[in-house]
């Protein structure tokens, strides 16, 4: 019988494994408080990545209050060969807080404008020290390879892809990809990824499907089982939220983005007042203010509640850098309370058992076979983490929006980890800092990411 310290009273409440965000950007103690708030127990970066990989998360190594780790970020990587720039996280930075203008600078040359030294293909001896690098990072516990494939489009041809998914089907370990993406709903850069999966043998994550897909999930969705039927690894997951988030200046906006997203002017708003553009204003903010962020509503609900209704779909954030509430944000940091809520419980799209098990259970799993850490993970019995989230169903629910991004959700009564209170009654348990950096590899007793079962009586 296992006996504990404390007692929780959770009667009428779920008690659930904690969860675990596949898709974060936001290693930072702002990020980590919403991201625990919304019951994550485990965030992990691995759509972009970082190299070296230990370099993720400095900002909350010394007091983090969830477990966090990284892929190998092919970003940061082709930065350093390409530009010279060593940068491990592309998007935070402990010396260089995201807005500065010199790493705009830098950021603007990654995200596709155009820079003979960056967008040229890579050559025989580059594609050779990237996947030394990537052979580095994996060695080091990186948790499979992070490619957002769709910011370097200019600059990735079909060899240096190729290599990319090589090296990780050597080593056993998923390509997590932001796969190329064309005019609404064009599959090529999906199928671009299944294919090389296929040649190569390795696995491959499709990151936010709804974001690539749009107006054809449907078909996105059929191309990704028909690709499992043949033997492909892969995986898919999605976010809740039906818009997307980035800088006026990126080249997202550099493009004929108004095809590409089947949007105009007026669809795009500008974070920080609300404001609505049309093409003048637009174009000077373009040229006044190249950091801004802007948010893009070129989503639709059906086409969200379609992916959530898929079977085996799981459920991350996506959450962008959260480094203090004076700056505008999409408001991902109540993802999980978002899905239990609006879209399982109000919706009706999706079972409560099914929804909890695509924010714990499933993810565990797609790490588990090349990072045993994660067969601890995801899952309530003797022997595993005691990472645990409890919540109330009939009121669980995220609270954030455009205009006031930075309210915690609802629901959210108590989160362990590693067997310590992290949130109790729905607020932050201070000073708790249990968390653990998580890496790929062989797992040992007491290795990083091990805790210690904890009894929940009174469970309902």
């Amino acid at each position: 019988v296992l006996e504990g310290r404390r007692t929780i009273d959770a009667s009428g409440k779920v008690v659930a494994p904690g969860f675990i965000d596949l898709h974060t950007h936001s290693p930072t103690p702002l990020g980590q408080d919403y991201q625990v708030l919304d019951g994550v127990t485990t965030a992990l970066e691995l759509e972009a990545g970082s190299f070296p990989v230990d370099d993720y998360g400095v900002a909350i190594e010394r007091a983090p209050r969830m477990n966090f780790g990284s892929s190998v970020g092919y970003g940061a990587i082709r930065m350093r060969v390409k530009l010279g720039i060593e940068r491990a996280h592309i998007l935070t930075s402990p010396s260089l807080p995201v807005g500065s203008l010199g790493w705009w600078t830098a950021l603007r040359s990654m995200f596709g404008v155009p820079d003979d030294a960056f967008v040229d293909p890579a050559d025989a001896g580059e594609r050779a020290r990237m996947r030394a690098f990537l052979e580095e990072g994996l060695a080091a516990g990186g948790l499979g390879i992070g490619l957002p494939l769709d910011y370097f489009s200019e600059g990735m041809d079909e060899t240096e892809v190729e290599m990319v998914f090589e090296t990780a089907a050597g080593a056993g370990v998923p390509v997590f990809v932001h796969v190329r993406r064309g005019i609404n709903g064009d599959p090529a850069g999906l199928r671009e990824a299944l294919e090389a999966a296929e040649r190569t043998g390795a696995s491959v994550h499709i990151c936010h499907i709804t974001h690539n897909a749009m107006r054809n999930i449907d078909l996105f969705l059929e191309e990704i089982r028909a690709a499992r039927a043949r033997g492909v690894d892969v995986t898919t997951e999605v976010l809740p939220y039906n818009a997307g988030s980035a800088p006026i200046q990126s080249a997202v906006f550099g493009r004929d983005w108004r095809t590409i997203f089947d949007i105009d002017y007026e669809d795009v708003e500008w974070a920080a007042t609300g404001e609505r553009f049309d093409e003048e204003t637009f174009l000077e903010y373009r040229e006044k203010y190249p950091e801004g962020q802007v948010i893009h509503h070129y989503l639709r609900d059906e086409w969200t509640r379609r992916a959530l209704a898929e079977p085996g779909v799981i459920v991350v954030s996506d959450l962008l850098p959260m480094e203090s509430e004076d700056k505008p944000v999409a408001p991902h940091n109540g993802a999980f309370s978002r899905v239990l809520g609006r879209y399982s419980r109000d919706g009706g799209v999706l079972p409560l058992t099914d929804a909890v098990a695509r924010m714990t259970l499933l993810p565990a799993r797609r790490l588990e076979g090349f990072a045993p850490v994660f067969s601890r993970k995801g899952r309530i019995q003797v022997g595993a983490d005691a990472d645990i989230t409890i919540f109330d169903p009939a009121t669980v629910l995220d609270r954030a929006t455009y205009e006031n991004p930075y309210q915690p959700p609802v629901g959210i009564d108590t989160v362990i980890v590693g067997g310590e209170l992290v949130v109790s009654r729905g607020a932050l348990v201070k000073r708790a800092a249990p968390g653990r950096r998580l890496r790929a590899g062989p797992l040992s007793q007491g290795e990083e990411g091990a805790g210690v079962p904890v009894p929940v009586p009174g469970a309902g």
